[in-house]
């Protein structure tokens, strides 16, 4: 891999050290690397090798069939260990943090099968595919500190029909600023936790059209199978208020979990099975614009955030590629 430039290495966002069994590391990591052409080829020929071999066609139904299963088995295995407090995200969506008064903000949040990736490990942890990630270190707010906890689908359920029956409003109707996330940390007394199936079209949302603000996929899309992220994605924009927003960041063609795949777990074109049957899939800009777009949703940002992260204990070298969207949609006009 080539060496970041010297405009690159000025610019470190974040220095860190933590401790493991007794040694002391430094790590770190610096974002907007430029990639030579000779990087991207190498990167490029990678991929071309561990997706020469696909699995075979009755596996790649079998890993869709029993998807749940395998998102909860890792959440068995891994607890909270693959979840940390989200800091950088009031940095780089400055949307979550309107001018406004917090009592007033209501989130609805839900869990998925699904994951965000962090780094209580530190930076260098893959298993099973599973490569972490980081957060900035700088201009950082706290996010609310809580136990995880989830309804189940038939508590959820049963929470939503009361209130309609009550008085007719859905979880967050009184609220001024309301906003959809698929990820399991939520402070119970601002938010309303269900479960949902993303993928499953006739399984219908407890707010209805129109009444979100913002919603947030954080390492979400990727996991769901290419054919069917289209409808996802329509399905949430509809969710959107004229003028409201959808949040994302998710993985990028050519980031180190891609490249580290071997043969034989890739199911098609930059989609990929992981060791523990988790998959994920791997975008450009224009892929995700596509989606977006095709929703009826208007870009205002969709960028490349290629990282270099360096752990100098374990002379490591990782380039981190993400992808960082927001898509509105379009405000009525006015008569």
């Amino acid at each position: 891999m080539a060496a970041p430039s010297e405009a690159a290495k000025r610019r470190p966002f974040g220095t860190r050290f933590l401790t493991d069994p007794g040694r002391l590391f430094q790590h770190n990591a610096w974002d907007n690397v430029e990639w030579s052409e000779e990087q991207e080829a190498n990167a490029r020929s990678k991929v071309q090798e561990n997706s020469s071999q696909l699995l075979p066609q009755d596996k790649q139904e079998e890993y869709e069939v029993n998807a749940n299963r395998y998102w909860d088995d890792f959440y068995k295995i891994h607890e909270n260990g693959f979840f940390k407090d989200r800091h950088w995200l009031f940095t780089e969506f400055p949307e979550l943090a309107p001018n406004r008064n917090p009592s007033q903000n209501e989130v609805s949040g839900y869990k998925c099968s699904y994951k965000e990736e962090s780094d209580n490990e530190g930076l260098g942890r893959c298993e099973n595919g599973h490569c972490s990630s980081e957060t900035r270190a700088e201009n950082q707010l706290n996010l609310i500190k809580s136990v995880p906890k989830f309804c189940t689908e038939e508590s959820a359920t049963q929470k939503h029909s009361e209130l309609n029956q009550s008085d007719g409003g859905y979880p967050g109707s009184s609220a001024t600023y309301r906003i959809l996330e698929a990820n399991a940390e939520y402070d119970s007394s601002r938010c309303f936790a269900f479960v949902h199936d993303l993928c499953n079209d006739q399984s219908p949302f407890p707010m209805p059209e129109e009444s979100l603000d913002i919603v947030i996929l954080i390492f979400v899309l990727s996991a769901i199978l290419p054919e069917k992220m289209q409808c996802v994605v329509n399905r949430l924009s509809r969710l959107l208020k004229p003028g409201g927003m959808i949040l994302l960041r998710d993985y990028g063609r050519y980031d180190l979990a891609q490249l580290r795949f071997k043969k034989g777990q890739c199911l098609s074109d930059n989609f990929y099975v992981r060791g523990d049957g988790t998959r994920v899939y791997f975008f450009t800009q224009d892929e995700l614009d596509d989606l977006f777009t095709t929703a009826g949703l208007e870009k205002i940002q969709n960028l490349v955030d290629r990282r270099l992260q360096v752990n100098r204990g374990k002379q490591m070298t990782m380039y981190r590629v993400w992808i960082q969207c927001k898509y509105r949609k379009p405000v009525a006009p006015q008569l």
